[in-house]
């Protein structure tokens, strides 16, 4: 498969393109700007038996970038079969004073940028004879998660749009799937894992009891939501949190093991 990867230089994103690239697939890896990380994943995907594998740079939250680097990828690899939109951000605090430029920066990230990376990848799919949409969203997007400012309602907005694109999409053969991460280790998130207390903290809420790996966790599932495999399903969110939204029950003090509650 020829796929373009967004947020592909670190954490989930270097994760998800090192697990394609050991399919064989051709992979175009984005990252917002130029660096040595962004270098060392594209060695890293050809080393891993990579097709191919070619650097692209832009910013998703500027309207100009998604289009061209669609653009660009096909330019490159020839075509366009599937599409990982996994680059994101968050920007912390109280809805109540957040400003106006934070709150729409989140979403031109989060969301305008996949919708116009989606725009602008169908046609090429649809050449292509179909294809693969997969957004990474998150667990926030399903349950809010205050002190995050806009995050949670931009990945709640990302799965709407992905479930709407599934539908307009269908009988044109093209899929729109999400995946949401739980608590995962990743760029964003390796500050707080440095603390053991917090790292213990977290992993006693979740019911398998440890923190979410990218190369182990995620980048199978998006491989799988990607492949012919997944040819049936589209306009789903997969949720991969080690139980953690499904256990508020689990965690109501004095519950019953059996009989009535």
């Amino acid at each position: 498969m020829r796929i373009l990867l967004t947020g592909s230089s670190r954490g989930i994103g270097r994760a998800l393109a090192e697990r394609l690239a050991k399919s064989g697939n051709s992979l175009a890896l984005c990252a917002s700007r130029p660096s040595a990380e962004l270098d060392e994943a594209v060695l890293a995907c050809k080393a891993a038996g990579a097709a191919d594998a070619v650097a692209l740079t832009g910013d998703m939250g500027a309207p100009d970038v998604p289009p061209r680097l669609i653009a660009e990828a096909v330019e490159k690899l020839g075509g366009l079969d599937g599409v990982v939109s996994n680059a994101g951000i968050a920007i912390s605090g109280s809805l109540n004073t957040m400003p106006q430029e934070e709150w729409d920066r989140v979403f031109n990230v989060n969301v305008r940028g996949s919708w116009l990376l989606a725009k602008a990848a169908y046609p090429e799919m649809v050449k292509a004879g179909g294809g693969s949409f997969v957004s990474v969203a998150s667990m926030s997007g399903i349950e809010p998660y205050p002190g995050t400012g806009a995050y949670s309602a931009s990945k709640a907005s990302l799965i709407m749009l992905v479930r709407t694109l599934a539908l307009e999409w269908a009988a044109a053969g093209v899929r729109a799937n999400c995946v949401s991460p739980g608590l995962f280790l990743s760029a964003m998130t390796a500050p707080i894992y440095a603390d053991p207390q917090k790292k213990a903290d977290r992993e006693a809420l979740i019911p398998m009891h440890r923190i979410g790996d990218p190369a182990r966790d995620i980048a199978g599932l998006v491989e799988f939501m990607l492949s012919p495999d997944a040819g049936y399903i589209t306009g789903q969110n997969v949720l991969a949190d080690g139980g953690l939204i499904g256990s508020i029950h689990a965690q109501i003090a004095g519950r019953p093991t059996s009989g009535n509650i």
